[in-house]
């Protein structure tokens, strides 16, 4: 049986580390235990800091992955050297082994714009033979259809779920519906399905690897800056974290 992995704080979140996520996660798919997968990083972070319910989920979760390079940086100057890994390839690799597992994992595509999961799922039905995609559903379900997508997640029991509706939206939809499909992983995905649908590019191998993907972000979509704030803020919050643990306030107080 597949051992639960070790955690280790990110200002008060859990992040578990490995050096084979994909690996871990197959075993339990064969064990048919479910997972919920949080790819944390900067900005989840601070959202997770003003919202309870998120950081209730986040704590949650079977599986925390370092997804941004804020959070990487931040374990490296607590001692844990541990690479990096978006949650894009992390999907993107279960869904390589997805079709070559003894019993092919089915997997379920939900959110995005009309038309993206559709594009995102043949992209991938024509790069892994033996896939098998269980179904696919936009991000723009009305409400009053809502109990027959339910229904039909609880009926097709998918193996590999994974859900584009952006954070902090995927992760509250997850931890809400997840006993629907009770053995199948879910993971929050974001604009992944964006990506694999050929709609947006990511940045470069060369950025990505000197942790500079969020400048590829920011330049592609100015738009964007606001939520890029969370950066310099995590970074803060991190140094006055560390400061607080070195010298707690309790040993201050005469």
């Amino acid at each position: 049986m597949s051992e639960a992995l070790k955690p280790f704080p990110v200002l008060g979140l859990p992040v578990h580390l490995s050096n084979d996520y994909a690996g871990w996660l197959a075993a339990r798919l064969q064990e048919k235990r479910g997972v919920h997968v949080v790819t944390l990083n900067a900005e989840m972070t601070m959202q997770a800091e003003d919202s309870p319910a998120l950081a209730n989920i986040i704590r949650q979760a079977e599986l925390v992955i370092p997804d941004g390079a804020g959070v990487v940086l931040y374990l490296r100057s607590q001692g844990r050297r541990i690479e990096r890994c978006p949650g894009i390839e992390l999907a993107e690799a279960l869904l390589q082994r997805a079709g070559q597992a003894a019993e092919p994992w089915s997997v379920f595509f939900y959110g995005g714009a009309p038309g993206v999961a559709e594009t995102a799922a043949n992209h991938w039905q024509q790069q892994v033979p033996g896939l098998a995609i269980a179904g696919v559903q936009n991000g723009f379900l009305p409400a009053e259809a809502q109990p027959e997508f339910r229904q039909m997640l609880q009926t097709l029991q998918p193996r590999l779920i994974f859900v584009g509706l952006g954070v902090p939206r995927q992760e509250l939809w997850i931890a809400e519906h997840r006993h629907l499909c009770p053995e199948a992983v879910w993971i929050g995905v974001g604009g992944s399905f964006d990506i694999w649908a050929g709609e947006k590019v990511r940045a470069p191998a060369w950025l990505r690897d000197n942790h500079l993907e969020w400048v590829y972000r920011l330049y592609k979509e100015p738009w964007r800056w606001r939520r890029m704030l969370a950066l310099p803020k995590f970074a803060i919050r991190a140094l006055i974290y560390r400061l607080t643990q070195r010298h707690p306030v309790s040993q201050q107080l005469p």
